[in-house]
């Protein structure tokens, strides 16, 4: 593909202003993709993305999605009801309007996936093509998303899924396990509150690899099938303490490291909708889950992979866990890092 044609690609980001959302389009624009973002506020969400092409709209609205991807060559599906409230009624719909638009126009669906699809009968490791028995019932909702997916790819759609396990990095605070567990967003690193139990491994995704594997799966679509299924390795915290250690290490290692505090999820959890879904979603804390890369790197070579304590450095930096580090201090480490 020449650098002309490239130029000429263009993507619409449906969660531009969320974390994978952001970090894609971000990819994607570096590469000389022209992106465009729908967002029920777009005049405010500019702010988040300088040369995006804003777009006023709502992904729940089928002419709004439709119009928006007039044009585009890729539509990236990286928005999620927001606080886990409605998945229920929100979540399928909005994928309904982005497969109608993506058939409409001609463009490809890329998105991000997880772990949910997956229940106890397919641990400790599983592949793109292990059962998929959720006993969540946002677990169901990701597996009926996929079917639709599969199902409009027999129809002549093309689709990208890339599963990875839970996010951390720079546009990952939100709701994500290491602002509310390891690092407290705007406060220096105290006590870890590590929600794993000893001994039992964790799959963890630095948001910035898992936008860099999606962008380069997405410049080589055309050999891909229509339907491309892959899972990341990520970063595998093999024993549960690996994370929590990285980040007390990272942040000076004076943190103390100590147990989540599980016990009032079920106290809140009838008051709280946060409370609700992580007592829910609890029982990937109680088992390894680990998730094959091997078709992946048959695919790109390798996976992208930052070294962690460069990852988790980034991560703190982001959310204001720790004062960003000089230039030159910086590039020390990561070369360090990188060495190591």
């Amino acid at each position: 593909m020449g650098s002309g044609d490239q130029r000429r690609k263009s993507a619409l980001i449906l969660g531009a202003t969320g974390g994978i959302g952001g970090a894609v389009a971000r990819k994607l624009q570096a590469r000389g993709w022209t992106i465009r973002a729908l967002h029920r506020n777009a005049q405010k969400a500019s702010a988040s993305g300088p040369g995006f092409d804003w777009v006023q709209g709502d992904a729940m609205n089928a002419a709004d999605v439709r119009r928006a991807a007039e044009g585009v060559d890729l539509i990236v599906h990286a928005v999620n009801p927001p606080g886990y409230r409605d998945w229920e009624r929100l979540a399928l719909p909005m994928l309904d309007n982005t497969i109608a638009a993506a058939c409409a126009v001609g463009a490809r669906i890329l998105l991000p996936g997880n772990v949910y699809n997956f229940g106890p009968d397919a641990f400790p490791v599983v592949t793109e093509d292990s059962p998929q028995h959720p006993v969540t019932k946002k677990g169901r909702i990701r597996v009926e998303m996929e079917k639709r997916l599969k199902a409009a790819c027999e129809m002549g759609a093309s689709v990208i899924i890339v599963r990875a396990g839970d996010f951390f990095g720079p546009g990952a605070t939100g709701n994500s396990w290491f602002s509310a567990a390891y690092a407290t967003p705007g406060k220096p690193v105290g006590t870890i509150r590590n929600p794993a139990l000893p001994g039992i491994g964790h799959h963890w995704a630095y948001l910035p690899d898992v936008a860099e594997t999606m962008v380069q799966l997405v410049e080589r679509a055309e050999r891909l099938p229509a339907f491309a299924c892959y899972h990341m390795n990520g970063f595998w915290d093999g024993d549960g303490r690996q994370l929590a250690e990285a980040v007390r290490r990272v942040a000076g290692g004076k943190a103390k490291i100590g147990r989540f505090p599980w016990f009032v999820v079920p106290l809140l959890a009838p008051f709280m909708t946060l409370m609700r879904e992580l007592k829910e979603m609890r029982y990937l804390w109680k088992v390894p889950l680990r998730m094959k890369n091997d078709r992946l790197v048959a695919e790109l070579g390798t996976e992208p992979h930052t070294p962690i304590d460069e990852a988790v450095r980034a991560a703190l930096i982001a959310q204001g866990s720790l004062p960003e580090l000089p230039h030159g201090v910086a590039a020390l480490l990561s070369h360090a890092g990188k060495a190591g």
